[in-house]
């Protein structure tokens, strides 16, 4: 009588797969397994990634190091300022037509902030009343140097200068004892860049109430322009 076949499925032998994990665990693997069968693989993904933000980084470095050197280098117009302002004289003629006298003596600082030297042809100071241009003054050129200070004398002499159109408000101001004058202080000059020439300008702006009856000045304030 022929035996039977036991069901269930068929027992395999254990061998190792055609496709092993790659990683090696001792653990998880037949214990009758041929361990020198197995390849282990190491993953380089780390050292990829770690390449890349290398290079991503390099370039950003790159534009910050321009930036802060066109910063520094970048020509700057110089910082004028009104260190002292003396007034000497001021006053208002009525006949044969209004007029006024102006004496005074200006201090002016100018500050180059770059870092090249900077030479000024002129420094020019206009004097105006409520808005109208009455005279301008020009003083001489220098030079300042780099990331210094110079100071600048201006003499400040206007006589006659006859007012029309405002002679009614100038009469007031005179019996109020305090006339509103606008002193604009500019300097032109030019930066020595390497082997370029950029022109600069630095401009203030200087409101003065003076008192012509005690020759003093009342009021003063200068913004830059």
């Amino acid at each position: 009588m022929a035996k039977t076949q036991p069901r269930g499925p068929a027992a395999e032998p254990l061998l190792p797969s055609a496709y092993p994990s790659p990683y090696l665990d001792r653990h998880h693997s037949p214990p009758d397994a041929d361990l020198s069968s197995y390849v282990l693989l190491v993953p380089i993904r780390r050292r990829l990634r770690r390449g890349c933000r290398c290079s991503c980084l390099a370039p950003i470095l790159a534009a910050l190091t321009l930036l802060a050197l066109a910063f520094l280098l970048w020509p700057a117009d110089p910082d004028v300022s009104v260190a002292r302002l003396s007034l000497a004289h001021v006053s208002v003629v009525a006949r044969p037509a209004v007029a006024v006298n102006i004496s005074a003596a200006l201090k002016v600082r100018v500050r180059n902030p770059a870092l090249f030297a900077l030479d000024y042809a002129r420094l020019d100071v206009d004097v105006a009343y409520r808005g109208r241009a009455l005279g301008r003054v020009t003083s001489g050129g220098g030079s300042v140097a780099a990331r210094a200070v110079s100071y600048v004398d201006a003499d400040l002499d206007l006589n006659g200068i006859r007012v029309v159109e405002d002679a009614i408000y100038l009469l007031e101001d005179l019996a109020r004892g305090s006339i509103p004058f606008d002193t604009v202080v500019q300097v032109e000059g030019n930066l020595h860049f390497f082997f370029f020439t950029v022109p600069v300008k630095g401009k203030i702006t200087c409101e003065v109430h003076v008192n012509p009856q005690n020759q003093t000045i009342v009021y003063q304030d200068c913004y830059p322009k």
